[in-house]
């Protein structure tokens, strides 16, 4: 599965529910983007179209936040940005929580490529003109 999404910043909440239907049944989605792109953006939307009252934030020095929903299932928000090695997340038991049957939502998965599991749904996110991104959604199964 591929589907490329052109929207505008007051389009994102549309955007969210597109991924959150499109991301059914896999775990893992890994959101890819230039510095700025609107990763963490994206996943506060995302985080609260799937009714958690959490406050989100990039957990770039924490490396992992955890977001309760209203069912009460956890939804983890990983940032690998400082990361300087793979081994760093194995450190905090990042496998566990990749197989823990919780959303995982991932910033920055290029620095842990081989920690990745076979399935996942990656969200490229790009830039195009007038503060419009294009979203583009590929199903790894």
């Amino acid at each position: 599965m591929s589907v490329k999404v052109k929207a505008s910043l007051s389009e994102l909440s549309e955007v969210s529910q597109r991924i959150i239907r499109e991301g059914e049944g896999v775990n893992i989605w890994l959101f890819k983007g230039n510095m700025g792109a609107g990763k963490t953006t994206l996943i506060k939307e995302i985080v609260y179209q799937m009714g958690s009252a959490d406050n989100v934030n990039s957990p770039t020095f924490s490396i992992m936040n955890e977001y309760l929903l209203e069912e009460g299932q956890s939804v983890y928000h990983f940032d690998f940005y400082r990361m300087e090695d793979e081994s760093e997340a194995l450190d905090i038991g990042l496998e566990d929580f990749f197989y823990s049957g919780n959303l995982c939502l991932v910033e920055w998965p290029e620095k842990i490529t081989n920690l990745i599991p076979e399935k996942y749904l990656e969200i490229e996110i790009g830039d195009i003109e007038n503060k419009c991104r294009e979203y583009h959604l590929v199903k790894h199964e």
